[in-house]
């Protein structure tokens, strides 16, 4: 018998989004229809019962794709690689760090108005999808654009209102916290960037609720039991004695020299491995090797620890710069003699060489949309 589970809210100016699970997709673990308007778009989510064995990272893949027939169109170009990372950005860091089954989001826009910018809702689906599943995800989490109109904050323009907007930001959140901020504005200053952070939060924490209350009506507050990963609690806490200091210190040490500062590093590591092989000439080498991965990876979290602390006790950066130095900046314009333009950008160890290459108008690639 099917059962349908259908929740409903309003966006500021009256608009409703509906997200509807239960009807379709029903092979997958999680999927959510959100209906805005005319535009829908189905979030459908799956995920491994165990992770591929040597596993160490959260193998999550996200999809986003726009069927052109939703709006009566042939296929041309697309945003949706874009669309796909804001939403990865978002999920990624909320999964639990030991688990490391493979993940697949797919979300697909089946149905567009050209009035509702679809990109806006993606993440929302996406997340609701998880939130109908047994998948283990510490969120949920929704994401909305932000323009400002006249002096107000607008939440998921239309492309229409977004014409003369003169901020366009996309903003990730749980309930709690604010999870990405990306987008483009005209100059504007700090206080109005955080009225638009505000102004976002606060309609993401209502989109936020009524994901619980639907995770709590198809029943599925208990997520999966999962075991990806063999720990040593032992020797994690000999790494930390053994390493932490060192590390601290050398990251105080303020070295500005890169190959030389990750060579350190990883000596501290090496050294511990030396003295732990001696000290256990009972095990074979796969038992050792088999330590040696778990070395790697507590060592990397001590590494990690020791950098943050050395930033936020000392104030002070792994090249010795401090919380507010920025790294020598360089330029150079006209390198290369053939592009129409080009350029040179240093900012420390970081580099791009960029050109650019002016056609006509024959040239010119036409972009469809879904506006």
């Amino acid at each position: 018998m099917m059962k349908i589970v259908t929740k409903e809210f309003q966006l500021p100016d009256g608009r409703t989004i509906k997200l509807e699970t239960g009807k379709l997709a029903k092979q997958a673990d999680g999927a959510v229809m959100l209906t805005c308007g005319k535009t829908m778009l189905l979030a459908t989510v799956c995920a491994a019962k165990d992770a591929v064995p040597g596993t160490d990272f959260m193998p999550l893949q996200v999809e986003y794709r726009e069927k052109y027939a939703s709006i009566g169109r042939y296929p041309g170009g697309d945003y949706e690689i874009l669309t796909c990372r804001l939403v990865d950005r978002a999920l990624r860091p909320l999964f639990p760090d030991n688990y490391h089954a493979e993940v697949f989001v797919n979300i697909i826009l089946f149905s567009a108005d050209g009035e509702q910018m679809p990109d806006a809702l993606a993440g929302l689906a996406a997340s609701a999808a998880l939130a109908v599943s047994d998948i283990p995800f510490q969120g949920p989490i929704s994401e909305v654009r932000v323009a400002r109109i006249n002096g107000e904050y607008v939440i998921d323009p239309t492309f229409k209102q977004l014409e003369q907007a003169d901020m366009d930001v996309m903003v990730a959140a749980t309930y709690d916290n604010i999870m990405m901020v990306e987008g483009e504005m005209k100059e504007v200053s700090e206080a109005d960037l955080l009225g638009a952070m505000k102004a976002a939060h606060d309609e993401i924490k209502k989109h936020c609720k009524i994901q619980m209350e639907l995770t709590e009506e198809v029943g599925k507050t208990v997520k999966r039991e999962y075991c990806h990963e063999v720990n040593d609690e032992d020797l994690r806490q000999a790494v930390k004695d053994a390493c932490y200091q060192k590390s601290y210190n050398l990251a105080a040490e303020g070295n500005a020299d890169k190959h030389s500062r990750e060579a350190n590093f990883e000596a501290v590591r090496d050294e511990f491995k030396e003295q732990y092989h001696a000290a256990h000439p009972e095990m074979s080498e796969d038992e050792l090797a088999e330590k040696d991965a778990l070395i790697d990876r507590y060592y990397h979290d001590v590494e990690r620890d020791a950098m943050r602390r050395c930033v936020l006790d000392e104030g002070k950066r792994l090249d010795g710069r401090k919380t507010t130095d920025i790294r020598p900046i360089w330029c150079e314009v006209g390198y290369l003699p053939g592009p129409h333009g080009s350029s040179i950008f240093t900012r420390g160890e970081t580099q791009a060489l960029c050109s650019v290459t002016l056609g006509t108008k024959d040239d010119e690639k036409m972009v469809d949309g879904t506006s």
